[in-house]
């Protein structure tokens, strides 16, 4: 079965860091873009970050400002993942986090920016809490 399994979320205190991992199932991520994607309580869910084939990443505005460097989207290739590293994290940072998969030729910035972007999987999320 071809699926994305994203993983790594948990409960952490401020200040804490996870390491979010999104791994392809019955196939492998090396051609595709992946995007890592968040949900807020009852906001829209949002891209944090994205990264091509090729590695180019792509942070959107809103995570630039608020995530200012705590965040970094990385690709392990030997392990054919994708992941997210996030450090000092804040309450505001809670919610569930999804990784999307789109064919190579996505722009990383239409992947992370265009609502309604057609991805070709997704994963079913991992989620973060963040509380003291």
């Amino acid at each position: 079965q071809l699926q994305l399994v994203d993983s790594g979320g948990g409960l952490v205190q401020p200040g804490g860091s996870l390491t979010l991992s999104c791994e392809a199932s019955g196939f492998t991520l090396d051609r595709y873009a992946v995007g890592w994607f968040r949900q807020a309580p009852g906001k829209e869910r949002e891209g944090i970050a994205c990264i091509s084939s090729s590695g180019v990443t792509y942070y959107t505005t809103n995570y630039v400002d608020s995530t200012k460097g705590r965040f970094t989207i990385f690709r392990d290739n030997a392990k054919s993942t994708v992941g997210l590293q996030m450090t000092d994290l804040k309450p505001e940072d809670a919610g569930l986090y999804y990784c999307a998969a789109a064919g190579q030729w996505t722009t990383t910035k239409a992947m992370c920016t265009t609502p309604g972007y057609e991805m070709d999987y997704w994963g079913k999320g991992t989620l973060v809490g963040v509380s003291s």
